[in-house]
């Protein structure tokens, strides 16, 4: 692994800088990456992963980024799709084989590879931590379940979830499997000890767990699946009953029939939401935080639309094109990264 740093003032102008509060203009940034992995941590720090072995992150709000090109041991410039952040160190795991988990010390310039799988099937989707000791990574089946990986210390050292501990994947009469899609790094959603992990494809189901990735069941979920590109590419989670469930078919993106799902149970059971109504296929959703489940945002390459009465209407900005979204924690930003770009936007009226 050869890596280097580029160094990187791109816009010398903070996200919060004081604008027309009737109408604040969104700031933007552009970098030579495909950005699907997106996080903004405690500390109010923006991180992002994409293609070209780029990882960026700023500490103040993008007045100055620093870029970090990674390289995997034969030379080659990885994609990642999935980053994490805690207050101790920073992650981000590339997306096929050879797969390799990345960490960093907060406040160190150095990377270095703390996971890796060799196994030709390895192609992982998303990557979150409960607290800053015990995180867990997801992707596609190797052998007859998902690949579950977690840490429990710190992110020094990973290990996969043995398959006769999980549930077994869905197939179908081809041979195809049950999966989860790298758009968004929003396949893995933590609260408290949780944590719900969606998948797609043959199957899109709800994998949970109540104790941290000791133990796991699976719920299924009436959306839109069985095709190749069918399912849930993200889902959210807001207090201890709402949650939802966001996708659709990538190849029919208009097609608003079943691609979205919400619970008011906490996960035990999973309802369409406003089948044949409101947008069709986004890559990602969040709740923004502070508005009492109220307000969701879902994003894609159709456009982004916003819901202020929990998820039952909508209304579409069709010329913004992201992956996906990430709010500071205080709801005041709005954090969306797509192709070539990353965008703050004040939220504060």
């Amino acid at each position: 692994m050869r890596c280097f740093l580029i160094a990187c003032v791109v816009l010398i102008m903070a996200c919060n800088t004081a604008q027309n509060s009737a109408n604040p203009s969104p700031r933007t940034w552009e970098f030579m990456s495909s950005i699907r992995a997106l996080s903004v941590a405690s500390d109010g720090s923006v991180w992002w992963a994409g293609s070209n072995g780029l990882i960026g992150h700023s500490n103040d709000a993008g007045a100055t980024w620093r870029v970090d090109t990674l390289r995997l041991s034969d030379g080659a410039l990885p994609a990642f799709r999935s980053v994490a952040v805690t207050d101790e160190a920073a992650f981000a795991l590339t997306i096929a084989s050879p797969a390799v988990l990345f960490r960093q010390e907060r406040g160190s310039d150095q990377w270095k590879p703390v996971y890796t799988n060799e196994d030709t099937l390895a192609f992982f989707d998303s990557m979150h931590f409960w607290d800053a000791r015990e995180g867990i990574a997801m992707g596609d089946p190797i052998g007859g379940c998902l690949s579950i990986l977690i840490t429990r210390d710190g992110g020094n050292t990973w290990a996969l979830v043995p398959c006769e501990d999980l549930p077994p994947v869905a197939s179908d009469s081809t041979g195809a499997r049950e999966a989860a899609f790298a758009a968004s790094n929003g396949n893995i959603v933590v609260q408290g000890e949780e944590a719900w992990v969606a998948s797609g494809g043959v199957a899109s189901r709800i994998f949970h767990t109540a104790d941290r990735g000791q133990t796991w069941e699976v719920t299924d979920t009436p959306i839109v699946q069985g095709g190749a590109m069918t399912g849930m590419f993200s889902a959210a989670r807001c207090g201890v009953h709402h949650g939802i469930g966001w996708g659709g078919n990538w190849e029919a993106m208009d097609d608003n029939t079943a691609n979205k799902i919400h619970t008011t149970d906490g996960g035990r059971t999973w309802e369409l939401l406003t089948p044949s109504e409101g947008p069709g296929y986004r890559s990602c959703v969040q709740y923004k935080p502070g508005t009492d489940c109220q307000e969701i945002w879902a994003v894609g390459i159709p456009g982004i639309s916003i819901s202020n009465d929990g998820g039952f209407t909508w209304q579409t900005e069709q010329d913004s094109s992201f992956y996906t979204v990430r709010f500071t924690g205080d709801g005041s930003h709005a954090w969306l990264a797509g192709r070539n770009q990353v965008q703050c936007r004040s939220l504060v009226r």
